[in-house]
């Protein structure tokens, strides 16, 4: 009998019958034929786009199979087809440890990289293995660098019991629940020659159609649309409700196996086939090449039309195919060095620029921004880019009403490249930056041999906002609670108008805000009493003293007791200290005579808050290591570490770390959001580093 033949089968069996009159061996029957129907309908509907009956005879269907399960929940299969709708929130997510961690990719950004990384492996293989030494050069295999969320699958005896996310790399988070509502998943694998326990590793995404029609869904719903597929595919798959995820239509594609109890082909490619064949979604943009010239070839050829993919593709992976000549290569600390990342481009368009406004940061610092006739960039809506500064907007002759080129830099980053003159009408406008703060109508200072303007009013509101906001965070004086909504309140409302208000702040005063209750109230004053306790490094990171980040604070304390001391000190004392420069010994001493700061920081000390160094702060900082004697400034967000943890490891072998770019920089270590210093680096032909190529480096 065909599939329809057998539904049909089904539904007049259904219309005649109540499945509660049957006696068990007759339900078993049932939903036997049920579960096995459906699962084919899910097959047509979601693998091969081609449903033979109507959502509402699926609906039927499966409500008649919950309906079985409920009187007989002795019968219920964990890989039931209803599994796939989704089950009761999980209160949280278990760890798990993978058998064998889950890597990152080095990357490449030319033809040029991708070769050199070849012929260096090539060549290591010569001198281990004399078969490649002027013998037949190993395979390749070439694959789309889905821009997705990575996943481990384990089955045991062809069943899925496991689905965990990467994490770090080490432990992931276990989602299985979540993964078996992802209908091109098989909750059993096909055939019977795969191993007893099989890992498959691949990468879950949202295709192109399938994230427009949940953005639109959102959108009806009145609901936050997701920025781009990949946030929304990892947002979907870390539901703590598994109904939520089955509500969305996410995909998934096999790209590796992982350990397994029988041995499998040696060959990679070969792997991939069997994927295929026991029934898990393998891409069919993957190929099987003879030499590095074809695999550069088409990795080029999909960064022309990755816009026409099904898939968002951030790059092109290419690995060995032999898995013999893959452990002889073996792997670094976070990568494998049998496979590399061939990183596309970053993307340009076109659009309006309609507008420049200006931002107060918390230093007083004032940043062009650039208003933009919304444009999709890789995935992204843009509508504001950076403009750096006024020396930024002047020299590129950008203009109000211009076409301009807008770059996602590193495929994250905003900033507008520049005008298209020729496409100018004449109405455009020549902008002119501020002479006064827009916030508090201050008059703007531009330092000598500086390209920022600030606003140097201490009564700028807006200031103060983001001064108060970046006293409270986690490497100053880690306020917990104390965002920038409360710090808006605080500041607007007058309860905090200098930062030693903080501490003089009561209970009621809390609950007379919106949203605050006693349990909220006293929560926060809990966190402010705690915060008189941090390290002397971090109370002078808050402050907000220009031109001082953590790194340089810590730095300052190894050399100075108190903050009387470093108060007291000339710029020339504050010169020696490692890391500090002229411009930042200035800028520390500048801030400290000022009468205002002079009594901020009794009234501090006076409040009970530490002012004085403690002994795990006098460190030292290593002089040897591939960092030793290198000038690192860290600007962005990373995937895998904390800005912290970055400094630490420059620190530990032997890098010193600074807060500001300059000629004496060696390095810039730039992950998301990187802001102006990316700018003035590329200006400065300062090497730029990302996350992996700092650890590659270390390696």
């Amino acid at each position: 009998m065909t599939l329809i033949d057998r539904t049909r089968a089904l539904q007049k069996r259904l219309a005649s019958e109540n499945p509660a009159d049957l006696d068990p061996d007759n339900a078993r029957v049932l939903l036997d034929e049920l579960s096995e129907v459906l699962l084919e309908h899910d097959e047509r509907y979601y693998g091969l786009d081609d449903p033979v009956i109507s959502d509402g005879e699926y609906d039927a269907l499966m409500a008649a199979l919950v309906h079985i399960e409920n009187l007989h929940p002795d019968m219920v299969d964990p890989n039931s087809p209803t599994k796939r709708v989704g089950s009761e929130p999980l209160s949280s997510f278990r760890k798990v440890d993978h058998p064998e961690p889950l890597l990152s990719l080095s990357n490449g950004f030319s033809g040029e990289d991708i070769r050199a990384w070849y012929e260096r492996n090539v060549r290591s293989l010569g001198s281990s293995d004399n078969s490649h030494e002027g013998g037949a050069l190993p395979k390749l295999v070439v694959e789309p660098k889905i821009d997705g969320v990575a996943l481990a699958l384990t089955y045991e005896n062809g069943d899925l019991v496991r689905a965990a996310t990467r994490g770090n790399g080490r432990t992931g988070e276990d989602v299985t629940e979540n993964v078996r509502t992802i209908r091109c998943v098989p909750l059993s694998l096909s055939g019977s020659d795969f191993p007893g326990r099989l890992e498959v590793r691949g990468e879950v995404y949202f295709s192109r159609s399938a994230f427009e029609r949940l953005n639109a869904r959102l959108e009806r719903d009145g609901s936050k649309l997701f920025a781009n597929a990949r946030n929304a595919a990892a947002g979907s798959l870390r539901q703590l409700d598994s109904r939520v995820t089955a509500r969305r239509p996410l995909s998934f594609y096999s790209y590796a196996t992982g350990p397994a109890s029988d041995t499998l082909s040696a060959s990679h490619f070969v792997r991939l086939q069997h994927l295929q064949k026991w029934g898990l979604p393998v891409s069919p943009d993957n190929r099987l090449v003879n030499s590095i010239d074809e695999a550069i070839s088409i990795a080029l050829a999909w960064a022309d039309r990755r816009d026409d993919m099904e898939y968002e593709i951030d790059g092109v992976v290419i690995k060995f195919d032999d898995t013999s000549v893959q452990n002889r290569l073996g792997s670094v600390s976070n990568a494998p060095r049998w496979a590399i990342a061939y990183k596309f481009p970053a993307q340009e368009v076109t659009t309006t620029l309609r507008d420049i406004v200006v931002n107060v940061g918390r230093t007083g610092q004032i940043t062009p921004e650039a208003i933009l006739e919304p444009v999709q960039i890789g995935g992204v809506r843009v509508s504001q880019a950076t403009l750096h500064n006024a020396d930024y907007v002047r020299s590129r002759d950008i203009r109000i009403g211009d076409t301009v080129v807008v770059k996602r830099a590193g495929d994250v980053i905003p900033q507008v490249l520049g005008p298209v003159p020729s496409a100018r009408s004449g109405s455009e406008q020549i902008w002119v930056f501020p002479t006064r703060c827009p916030v508090c109508g201050a008059p703007l200072e531009r330092l000598e041999g500086e390209a920022d303007t600030y606003c140097v009013s201490a009564d700028c509101p807006e200031q103060f906002v983001r001064l108060l906001e970046h006293f409270a965070s986690r490497n100053a004086m880690d306020i917990e609670g104390l965002g920038s909504r409360l710090a808006l309140q605080l500041a607007g409302g007058r309860l905090v108008r200098r930062l030693d208000d903080l501490y003089r702040l009561q209970l009621q005063d809390l609950m007379d805000l919106d949203g605050f209750g006693r349990k909220k109230a006293q929560n926060l004053l809990d966190g402010i009493v705690q915060s008189r306790d941090r390290p002397l490094s971090r109370l002078l990171f808050a402050l907000g003293i220009r031109h001082v980040g953590k790194t340089t604070s810590e730095s300052l304390v190894t050399q100075f007791d108190s903050i009387d001391s470093i108060a007291s000190a000339s710029i020339e004392v504050l010169q020696r200290v490692d890391g500090v420069g002229s411009v930042v010994a200035q800028s520390v001493h500048d801030w400290f005579e000022v009468e205002e700061n002079k009594r901020l920081v009794a009234a501090l000390a006076s409040l009970g808050v530490n002012t004085v160094r403690m002994d795990e702060e006098a460190h030292i900082q290593r002089s040897t290591g591939p960092l030793a004697g290198k000038t690192v400034v860290i600007t962005g967000t990373f995937e895998y570490m904390t800005r912290g943890e970055v400094e630490k490891l420059i620190a530990a072998h032997g890098g010193k770390t600074t807060s500001s770019v300059s000629r004496n920089t060696d390095y810039l270590v730039s992950g998301t959001s990187p802001g102006s210093k990316l700018a003035k680096a590329t200006e400065l032909g300062i090497p730029v580093l990302s996350e992996s190529d700092l650890k590659n480096m270390i390696s």
